[in-house]
């Protein structure tokens, strides 16, 4: 693989040859999902897309209290990115949605000193992002594709990548992904599936071999990886360098072991821990962990009902047995830190300073998605547990 060029707060380049990779998920992919898949095996995590636009107009601040460095929006001093470079240097893709190659380059360079990959999403067909002329859009659009990488690629010191789709034959897919390859992309993502289908249709793992065989640069597999050995399995057939892994993931992140899954149970009770130190809001916490138990088995079921009735991260922590670690948690903030949990510390000029380097000026999370929990959830009664019911694993 040939280097890009390296950043003073990031050494080295990516490796993209046998590594598994937590995909880009929208909501889902946010920090304490990345952490979780870090500390259950995953190589590589990539963060949910960001439109680019929005990530412009955003100021960098580090937040000594979480060991994070955050991106606010100037406009309502909300959160729109976290990273926690102690755990995710090295590993970190950040992947945009752009149609434009100078608003590109612009959200690209203001996230560049802080993650290890610049991502272009390439494949996403929801109606917000392909009526935008991004994602699975540009799949149309080879001119464009070219002038957005090109631009990147002469531009940052960091790699470039793309993540796409299946085109509507293969000629037409390996012609794409020839031309992206000429870019001087260190790696190039693909989903085994067409724009027009849906995760109930099966990927077609053929077509990724014949793209894969056909490029000299890697190709990350994505389709249908639902236990670890399907992993070993994808790698095997499709001749691609690595595996991303998205639905498989969010239904049990424990799939990155190795050693086999883990309870749903024990995959909650981690995840609870993973948005209490990475100052998560309840309401992306709980939507993630209604995703994880929503599709399982009966018997996981019985979390469903329980988590949904939470209203902040003391009712979430309680549901799972957690609340003693999120008190503890919030017991440890220091005092001028208290406005973290209800939302307000961000809105505070005060807190919004011109130098996002001084201690004095870094500052606490305000979610995208408002507001947090405030401190007073410390001492609210927290939701109980459901019943405790035989298992089943999620496969």
């Amino acid at each position: 693989q040939s280097t890009w060029g390296e950043s003073t707060k990031r050494q080295g380049e990516m490796d993209y040859q046998n590594k598994v990779a937590l995909a880009p998920m929208v909501r889902a992919g946010t920090l304490p999902l990345r952490l979780l898949a870090l500390q259950y095996g995953a190589d590589i995590v990539y963060t949910e897309e960001t439109i680019d636009r929005k990530i412009i107009e955003t100021k960098r601040i580090v937040n000594p209290y979480l060991n994070t460095v955050d991106f606010v929006c100037n406009k309502d001093r909300t959160v729109v990115f976290r990273t926690k470079p102690s755990d995710e240097e090295g590993k970190l893709v950040f992947q945009m949605g752009t149609a434009n190659p100078i608003s590109a380059l612009a959200a690209a360079r203001t996230v560049e000193a802080d993650v290890d990959v610049i991502d272009v999403n390439m494949g996403c067909p929801k109606p917000f992002s392909v009526s935008g002329g991004m994602g699975a859009a540009l799949l149309h659009k080879p001119e464009l594709v070219h002038d957005i990488l090109t631009t990147l690629r002469r531009n940052l010191t960091k790699p470039v990548t793309c993540k796409i789709r299946l085109l509507e034959t293969p000629e037409k897919t390996i012609d794409f992904a020839k031309m992206v390859e000429s870019t001087g992309v260190a790696a190039l993502g693909l989903h085994g599936r067409r724009q027009e289908e849906r995760p109930r249709d099966p990927a077609h793992w053929d077509q990724i071999k014949l793209v894969a065989s056909a490029l000299s640069i890697p190709v990350i597999a994505n389709g249908d990886v639902f236990k670890f050995e399907d992993i070993k399995a994808m790698r095997d057939f499709t001749g691609c360098a690595s595996v991303m892994i998205a639905r498989g993931a969010l239904l049990n992140p424990s799939l990155f072991r190795s050693e086999g899954l883990l309870s749903m149970e024990q995959v909650l009770k981690d995840f609870t821990r993973k948005c209490v130190v990475a100052g998560n809001p309840y309401q992306n916490s709980k939507w993630t962990m209604m995703q994880m138990v929503k599709d399982t088995p009966e018997a996981n079921k019985r979390w469903f009902g329980a988590i949904q009735k939470a209203k902040t991260m003391a009712n979430l922590s309680g549901v799972v047995e957690e609340y003693p670690y999120f008190k503890e948690f919030c017991s440890a903030l220091p005092e001028k830190a208290a406005a973290f949990y209800d939302g307000s510390f961000y809105k505070s000029d005060a807190h919004y300073g011109s130098n996002p380097t001084t201690p004095a000026e870094s500052v606490l999370e305000r979610s995208c998605i408002p507001p947090l929990v405030g401190l007073n959830d410390v001492d609210e009664a927290p939701c109980e547990p459901p019943l405790k019911r035989s298992r089943v694993e999620v496969s």
